[in-house]
Protein backbone atom coordinates (compact mmCIF):
# COMPACT_ATOMS: atom_id res chain seq x y z
CA UNK A 1 0.00 0.00 0.00
CA UNK A 2 0.86 3.60 -0.67
CA UNK A 3 -0.24 6.30 1.18
CA UNK A 4 0.31 9.67 2.55
CA UNK A 5 -1.85 13.01 4.36
CA UNK A 6 -1.74 16.56 2.33
CA UNK A 7 -1.15 19.40 4.26
CA UNK A 8 -1.01 23.25 4.19
CA UNK A 9 2.39 25.69 5.62
CA UNK A 10 -0.32 25.77 9.28
CA UNK A 11 -1.02 22.19 9.12
CA UNK A 12 -4.89 22.12 7.74
CA UNK A 13 -5.44 19.25 5.45
CA UNK A 14 -5.50 20.24 2.26
CA UNK A 15 -9.03 18.59 1.05
CA UNK A 16 -9.31 19.46 -2.78
CA UNK A 17 -5.60 18.19 -3.48
CA UNK A 18 -5.49 15.71 -6.48
CA UNK A 19 -3.59 12.33 -6.84
CA UNK A 20 -1.50 10.81 -9.80
CA UNK A 21 0.68 7.74 -9.41
CA UNK A 22 2.73 6.32 -12.10
CA UNK A 23 5.26 3.56 -12.39
CA UNK A 24 8.74 3.51 -12.93
CA UNK A 25 8.42 3.96 -16.53
CA UNK A 26 5.85 6.75 -16.40
CA UNK A 27 2.50 5.15 -17.05
CA UNK A 28 -0.68 5.95 -15.29
CA UNK A 29 -0.99 3.60 -12.25
CA UNK A 30 -3.69 4.72 -9.81
CA UNK A 31 -5.32 9.02 -9.76
CA UNK A 32 -7.78 10.32 -7.11
CA UNK A 33 -8.43 13.13 -4.53
CA UNK A 34 -7.82 13.52 -0.55
CA UNK A 35 -10.44 12.57 1.77
CA UNK A 36 -11.71 15.18 3.93
CA UNK A 37 -8.72 15.04 5.90
CA UNK A 38 -6.64 14.97 3.10
CA UNK A 39 -5.27 11.41 3.23
CA UNK A 40 -4.69 9.07 -0.09
CA UNK A 41 -4.14 5.67 0.36
CA UNK A 42 -4.12 3.20 -2.81
CA UNK A 43 -3.41 -0.37 -3.53
CA UNK A 44 -0.39 -1.29 -5.82
CA UNK A 45 1.81 -3.90 -6.84
CA UNK A 46 5.38 -4.29 -5.46
CA UNK A 47 7.91 -1.83 -7.33
CA UNK A 48 8.53 1.55 -8.00
CA UNK A 49 6.38 4.41 -7.72
CA UNK A 50 6.32 7.95 -8.51
CA UNK A 51 3.63 10.17 -7.03
CA UNK A 52 2.42 13.64 -7.72
CA UNK A 53 0.25 15.98 -5.44
CA UNK A 54 -1.14 18.96 -6.55
CA UNK A 55 -3.43 21.97 -5.53
CA UNK A 56 -5.22 25.10 -6.85
CA UNK A 57 -3.20 27.57 -5.27
CA UNK A 58 -0.48 25.30 -4.36
CA UNK A 59 3.14 24.30 -5.34
CA UNK A 60 3.10 20.79 -6.53
CA UNK A 61 5.01 18.13 -4.57
CA UNK A 62 6.71 15.21 -6.25
CA UNK A 63 8.28 11.94 -4.89
CA UNK A 64 9.65 8.44 -5.88
CA UNK A 65 9.04 5.46 -3.06
CA UNK A 66 9.44 1.94 -3.23
CA UNK A 67 6.76 -0.05 -1.88
CA UNK A 68 7.46 -4.07 -0.69
CA UNK A 69 5.48 -6.83 -1.20
CA UNK A 70 2.50 -6.56 1.74
CA UNK A 71 3.96 -3.43 3.46
CA UNK A 72 2.49 -0.20 3.77
CA UNK A 73 5.05 2.68 2.49
CA UNK A 74 3.92 6.15 4.23
CA UNK A 75 5.55 9.20 2.54
CA UNK A 76 3.75 10.88 6.21
CA UNK A 77 2.49 14.53 6.47
CA UNK A 78 3.24 16.11 2.68
CA UNK A 79 3.62 19.96 3.33
CA UNK A 80 2.19 22.35 -0.09
CA UNK A 81 3.93 25.11 -0.15
CA UNK A 82 1.67 28.49 -1.60
CA UNK A 83 2.37 28.79 -4.92
CA UNK A 84 2.98 32.28 -6.00
CA UNK A 85 0.15 33.84 -8.19
CA UNK A 86 0.70 34.44 -11.59
CA UNK A 87 1.82 38.16 -12.68
CA UNK A 88 -1.41 40.52 -13.20
CA UNK A 89 -2.33 41.70 -16.69
CA UNK A 90 -1.02 45.77 -16.75
CA UNK A 91 -3.35 48.66 -16.53
CA UNK A 92 -4.99 48.89 -19.81
CA UNK A 93 -7.45 48.12 -22.14
CA UNK A 94 -7.56 44.51 -23.49
CA UNK A 95 -9.42 42.96 -26.07
CA UNK A 96 -11.23 39.57 -26.46
CA UNK A 97 -8.72 37.97 -29.16
CA UNK A 98 -12.27 35.65 -30.59
CA UNK A 99 -9.69 33.43 -32.79
CA UNK A 100 -8.08 31.82 -29.62
CA UNK A 101 -10.94 32.07 -27.12
CA UNK A 102 -14.39 29.84 -27.09
CA UNK A 103 -17.78 30.48 -25.23
CA UNK A 104 -18.76 26.94 -24.81
CA UNK A 105 -22.25 25.31 -23.03
CA UNK A 106 -23.32 21.97 -22.11
CA UNK A 107 -27.46 20.70 -21.69
CA UNK A 108 -29.07 17.75 -20.67
CA UNK A 109 -31.14 15.91 -23.19
CA UNK A 110 -33.77 13.45 -21.96
CA UNK A 111 -32.39 13.31 -18.71
CA UNK A 112 -29.30 11.36 -19.90
CA UNK A 113 -27.11 12.45 -22.51
CA UNK A 114 -25.44 16.13 -22.70
CA UNK A 115 -25.41 18.27 -25.43
CA UNK A 116 -22.49 20.70 -26.39
CA UNK A 117 -22.34 23.68 -28.08
CA UNK A 118 -20.66 27.51 -28.47
CA UNK A 119 -21.26 31.15 -29.34
CA UNK A 120 -19.27 31.16 -32.59
CA UNK A 121 -19.13 35.15 -32.72
CA UNK A 122 -18.44 37.42 -29.53
CA UNK A 123 -16.54 40.56 -29.03
CA UNK A 124 -15.75 42.16 -25.81
CA UNK A 125 -13.17 44.48 -23.67
CA UNK A 126 -11.49 43.93 -20.44
CA UNK A 127 -10.24 47.51 -18.82
CA UNK A 128 -8.26 46.27 -16.05
CA UNK A 129 -7.43 48.91 -13.82
CA UNK A 130 -5.17 49.49 -10.62
CA UNK A 131 -5.55 47.45 -8.43
CA UNK A 132 -7.48 44.76 -10.87
CA UNK A 133 -10.46 44.32 -8.21
CA UNK A 134 -11.49 48.06 -10.02
CA UNK A 135 -11.30 46.45 -13.57
CA UNK A 136 -14.66 46.51 -15.42
CA UNK A 137 -15.36 44.02 -18.49
CA UNK A 138 -18.04 44.33 -21.32
CA UNK A 139 -18.75 41.18 -24.14
CA UNK A 140 -21.23 41.29 -26.30
CA UNK A 141 -22.51 38.04 -28.35
CA UNK A 142 -24.46 37.15 -31.64
CA UNK A 143 -26.85 35.02 -30.58
CA UNK A 144 -27.63 33.90 -34.17
CA UNK A 145 -24.27 32.58 -34.25
CA UNK A 146 -24.95 29.53 -31.88
CA UNK A 147 -23.74 26.63 -33.37
CA UNK A 148 -24.69 22.53 -31.79
CA UNK A 149 -23.49 21.07 -34.77
CA UNK A 150 -26.68 20.09 -35.68
CA UNK A 151 -28.52 22.73 -37.93
CA UNK A 152 -32.37 21.70 -37.06
CA UNK A 153 -31.54 22.04 -33.46
CA UNK A 154 -29.75 25.27 -34.06
CA UNK A 155 -32.84 26.89 -36.19
CA UNK A 156 -34.91 25.73 -32.91
CA UNK A 157 -32.38 27.55 -30.79
CA UNK A 158 -32.58 30.72 -32.89
CA UNK A 159 -36.71 30.44 -32.58
CA UNK A 160 -39.29 32.25 -29.84
CA UNK A 161 -38.85 29.18 -28.32
CA UNK A 162 -35.52 29.95 -26.68
CA UNK A 163 -33.33 32.48 -27.79
CA UNK A 164 -35.77 34.59 -30.17
CA UNK A 165 -32.86 36.08 -31.96
CA UNK A 166 -34.88 37.79 -33.64
CA UNK A 167 -36.01 40.06 -30.72
CA UNK A 168 -32.86 39.63 -29.00
CA UNK A 169 -30.24 39.76 -30.82
CA UNK A 170 -27.62 39.72 -28.66
CA UNK A 171 -26.18 38.39 -25.12
CA UNK A 172 -24.47 41.15 -22.58
CA UNK A 173 -22.55 41.09 -19.82
CA UNK A 174 -21.20 43.86 -18.01
CA UNK A 175 -18.98 43.42 -15.04
CA UNK A 176 -17.33 46.07 -12.15
CA UNK A 177 -16.71 43.37 -9.67
CA UNK A 178 -13.62 41.39 -9.73
CA UNK A 179 -13.23 39.65 -6.49
CA UNK A 180 -9.38 37.95 -5.33
CA UNK A 181 -10.27 34.86 -3.69
CA UNK A 182 -6.99 33.43 -3.24
CA UNK A 183 -3.85 32.50 -5.76
CA UNK A 184 -4.77 32.27 -8.97
CA UNK A 185 -8.75 32.23 -8.59
CA UNK A 186 -11.51 35.26 -8.99
CA UNK A 187 -14.90 35.34 -8.68
CA UNK A 188 -16.28 37.84 -11.60
CA UNK A 189 -19.58 39.30 -10.89
CA UNK A 190 -22.02 40.94 -13.35
CA UNK A 191 -25.34 41.70 -15.15
CA UNK A 192 -25.54 39.21 -17.58
CA UNK A 193 -29.01 40.13 -20.11
CA UNK A 194 -30.15 37.09 -21.97
CA UNK A 195 -33.50 37.17 -23.66
CA UNK A 196 -34.65 40.54 -22.42
CA UNK A 197 -34.15 39.96 -18.89
CA UNK A 198 -31.12 41.04 -17.16
CA UNK A 199 -29.88 38.30 -14.18
CA UNK A 200 -26.69 38.55 -11.71
CA UNK A 201 -24.18 36.20 -13.03
CA UNK A 202 -21.36 35.43 -11.18
CA UNK A 203 -18.12 33.20 -13.14
CA UNK A 204 -15.87 31.43 -11.38
CA UNK A 205 -12.61 32.21 -12.77
CA UNK A 206 -9.06 30.75 -12.86
CA UNK A 207 -6.54 32.87 -14.48
CA UNK A 208 -3.85 31.67 -16.25
CA UNK A 209 -1.20 33.88 -16.62
CA UNK A 210 0.68 36.37 -19.15
CA UNK A 211 2.19 35.33 -22.26
CA UNK A 212 3.65 36.08 -25.41
CA UNK A 213 2.05 35.75 -28.94
CA UNK A 214 3.86 34.59 -32.23
CA UNK A 215 4.10 38.63 -33.00
CA UNK A 216 5.47 39.19 -29.82
CA UNK A 217 2.05 41.06 -28.19
CA UNK A 218 1.30 40.34 -24.66
CA UNK A 219 -1.93 38.00 -23.99
CA UNK A 220 -3.37 37.15 -21.21
CA UNK A 221 -5.45 34.09 -20.44
CA UNK A 222 -8.29 32.92 -18.26
CA UNK A 223 -10.69 29.50 -18.02
CA UNK A 224 -13.88 30.25 -16.65
CA UNK A 225 -17.15 29.13 -15.47
CA UNK A 226 -20.64 29.41 -14.68
CA UNK A 227 -24.39 28.02 -14.22
CA UNK A 228 -27.32 29.39 -15.61
CA UNK A 229 -31.70 28.20 -15.26
CA UNK A 230 -33.47 28.68 -17.90
CA UNK A 231 -36.43 30.48 -16.07
CA UNK A 232 -34.47 32.83 -14.55
CA UNK A 233 -34.10 34.47 -18.52
CA UNK A 234 -37.51 33.06 -19.67
CA UNK A 235 -36.30 30.97 -21.57
CA UNK A 236 -38.87 27.82 -20.71
CA UNK A 237 -40.21 26.14 -23.23
CA UNK A 238 -40.22 22.55 -22.45
CA UNK A 239 -41.71 19.12 -23.58
CA UNK A 240 -42.13 16.21 -21.55
CA UNK A 241 -41.18 12.38 -22.38
CA UNK A 242 -43.65 9.93 -21.66
CA UNK A 243 -42.37 8.52 -18.65
CA UNK A 244 -42.13 12.42 -17.27
CA UNK A 245 -38.43 13.53 -18.10
CA UNK A 246 -38.17 16.77 -19.52
CA UNK A 247 -36.22 16.80 -22.90
CA UNK A 248 -34.15 19.91 -22.26
CA UNK A 249 -32.43 20.32 -18.96
CA UNK A 250 -33.60 23.33 -16.46
CA UNK A 251 -29.71 24.48 -16.12
CA UNK A 252 -26.99 25.08 -18.28
CA UNK A 253 -23.50 25.38 -17.68
CA UNK A 254 -21.18 27.84 -19.65
CA UNK A 255 -17.63 27.25 -19.92
CA UNK A 256 -15.17 29.93 -21.30
CA UNK A 257 -11.45 29.62 -22.37
CA UNK A 258 -10.49 33.22 -23.28
CA UNK A 259 -7.49 35.10 -24.21
CA UNK A 260 -7.21 38.88 -24.36
CA UNK A 261 -4.87 41.06 -25.67
CA UNK A 262 -3.14 44.56 -24.73
CA UNK A 263 -4.99 47.03 -27.17
CA UNK A 264 -1.73 49.65 -28.44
Amino acid sequence: MLACRVLDPVNEPVRHAEFAVTDAAGRPVVSGGADPYGSFVTTVPAGEYRLAVSADGYTPYRATTQVAENTLASLGDVTLQVARPPELPGAGDWEIESAHSSIGFTARHIGLARIHGQFKSFAGVIRVADPVERSAMHVVIDAASIDTNMRMRDDHLRSADFLDVERFPTLEFYSERFLHKGGNRWAVTGALSLHGVTRTVTLDTEYLGLGNGMEGEVRAACRATTELHRDDFTVNWQTMLARGIAVVGPSIRVDLDVQVVRKG
